[in-house]
């Protein structure tokens, strides 16, 4: 006799697989297999299997007058519905390019289950960008819909197309309004089956270095992908999970979507137009947020405050984004008595490697590879895998689910960076003889200084380790002797001001932490150039030094 096992059956078999081996991650690891169902869509075959007839909160939002908005799981499912039924009857179809530019609203998660269960290709947008950035994304993406708060309507004035024009909130002259869609029919059926391999998101990464790439995403490699961060992050059933991130870029999606509706938990919001860690700390606090995850640039933040003022701590912290320094850490552990657990990952994947729940953890590492990841490090020169040092890839030979299709559109660069067997991050990392990874920097970012290798990142984190440093960032200065000499821009901490006694201390704070190779020879103060997403743009940083500047101290002056 022949059983079938339903694609929700085989995604929840390998979600409970992780949920019961939470935190035993060699077994986790080795007994860990991907569901790959012949047909699967994440909205249907698990988000509207898990909220029939279920009342508790799926979305908990806290806006910064303090309203609040609850959504159970059923009102979610039933919600969607109507907005899939009517977009459709708007003309959206599978595969239409539906390009999504909300903040943290009901109307984001409902548009999201929407466009699943349709089909459709969404791409999302941070309500930061202008219409230069509309115009390159909706004329690369192909964008068939807009979806758009009504207050960034006239952003699209400029942007030419052939696109539907839905606006949700005030209305707006030419644009459809989305509240229509509550009156649509309740009941939803698909109009034909889900491939894992259909596209489901388009993603445009943040531009750091560069033009921003367009990653392809499919109803396998995120949603079933990101049963990998839930693991990370430890969610389970029940929790209520708040992650700070900015919708229109992919930490969003793995944070605030895939991995906690996956756990069934709640999923929590605090909306703010300038951060106030005081104000957050008492939202978590009457939202009882068990799980948290944050930016690096949050964490900093909040540990200029008084983290006492947290009564109840989230049982499991969390951060990504860039790497988080070992200053930080050791800070939260003493106030809150738990551990920020870094995660490495990128838009094009899910989180590959990771500090999960339980495990030792090792000062500066940012953890071991995550179930269903297989990692090896490239040699920079050969490209030979079983270095100790080198390029951080993936295995393609067991290619996991969590990775993008490629760069849409861009066969070139997709080939370059699947070379040779192996999908290339870009990154380089180190691994210790228990398989633990430590992060070295982006492979454009590590210089050699005397025929020294220096780590942007290392240096960085040892200036955060002195009071006056909020931020930093090391880029290559020219030197006629050296080639290259270690420079910090560096922002300052309150309390403290710019100028030569300040850049003493910090000369004197960088010879004592640093080996001599690599300590601080000239540092700048000022703000730090960042993408939309919050991303230092060391290009800029590297040509400004390039260019010079007399606002620079150097460390020779202070001898």
């Amino acid at each position: 006799m022949t059983v079938t096992t339903s694609a929700t059956e085989r995604f929840r078999a390998a979600r409970d697989f992780l949920l019961a081996h939470r935190e035993d991650y060699a077994t986790a690891y080795e007994g860990f297999e991907w569901p790959r169902p012949e047909r699967f869509n994440w909205a249907l075959d698990w988000f509207d299997v898990i909220a029939r007839d279920n009342l508790r909160t799926a979305l908990h939002i806290v806006e910064e007058d303090g309203d609040r908005t609850r959504i159970s799981f059923a009102d979610m499912s039933e919600r969607s519905n109507r907005v899939a039924n009517w977009l459709a009857a708007q003309g959206v179809r599978a595969e239409d390019r539906v390009l999504v530019m909300l903040g943290n609203q009901a109307e984001l998660w409902e548009t999201a289950l929407a466009a699943m269960k349709l089909r459709a290709v969404v791409i999302p947008a941070t309500t930061l960008l202008g219409p230069a950035d509309l115009r390159d994304r909706v004329g690369r993406g192909r964008v068939r819909h807009v979806i758009a708060r009504a207050e960034d309507a006239e952003k699209f004035d400029g942007v030419p197309g052939d696109y539907t024009r839905i606006a949700v909130g005030a209305a707006r002259p030419g644009w459809r309004p989305y509240e229509e869609a509550y009156a649509a029919d309740a009941a939803f059926e698909p109009d034909g089956p889900t491939h894992p391999d259909d596209p489901l998101m388009l993603y445009f990464t943040s531009g750091t270095t560069a033009r921003p790439k367009l990653v392809e995403h499919t109803h396998l490699s995120y949603p079933v992908g990101h049963l990998a961060t839930m693991y990370w992050i430890g969610l389970g059933p029940g929790d209520v999970h708040l992650n700070i991130s900015s919708p229109g870029w992919a930490k969003h999606a793995w944070s605030n979507l895939f991995a906690p509706w996956s756990a069934e938990a709640t999923v929590f919001i605090h909306n703010y137009t300038r951060f106030d860690a005081g104000r957050l700390m008492a939202e978590m606090d009457g939202a009882g947020v068990t799980t948290f995850c944050a930016p690096p640039t949050v964490w900093r933040m909040l540990i200029q405050a008084d983290l006492s003022q947290l009564a109840t701590p989230p049982r499991e912290v969390v951060a990504a984004g860039e790497p988080l320094n070992p200053e930080v850490i050791e800070r939260v552990r003493r106030a809150w008595g738990v551990t920020v657990r870094d995660g490495f990952g990128q838009t094009e994947t899910a989180v590959q490697v990771s500090n999960s729940p339980g495990q030792p953890l090792k000062t500066g590492s940012m953890g071991r590879p995550s179930p269903g990841f297989r990692v090896v490090l490239l040699d920079p020169v050969s490209g030979a895998p079983g270095v100790d040092e080198g390029e951080i890839a993936l295995d393609l030979s067991t290619r996991p689910v969590g990775l993008m299709t490629g760069y849409h559109g861009d066969p070139d660069r997709t080939a370059e960076a699947m070379a040779g067997g192996y999908y290339r991050t870009g990154d380089i990392g180190s691994r210790d003889a228990d398989g633990y990874i430590t992060y070295v920097g982006r492979a454009d970012d590590v210089f050699k200084a005397s025929d020294y290798k220096i780590s942007p990142f290392e240096l960085e984190s040892a200036l955060l380790e002195h009071e006056a440093v909020a931020e930093a960032a090391v880029v290559p200065a020219p030197d006629e002797l050296r080639l290259a000499v270690p420079k910090a821009y560096i922002v300052l901490a309150a309390g403290w001001e710019p100028g030569p006694d300040t850049a003493k201390v910090l000369f004197e704070h960088s010879r004592t932490v640093l080996a001599p190779y690599k300590r601080l020879r000239r540092l700048e103060f000022g703000d730090l150039p960042k993408t939309v997403s919050g991303k230092i743009r060391r290009i800029e940083l590297r040509e400004a030094t390039a260019a010079g500047s007399d606002a620079e101290y150097r460390e020779e002056d202070f001898r």
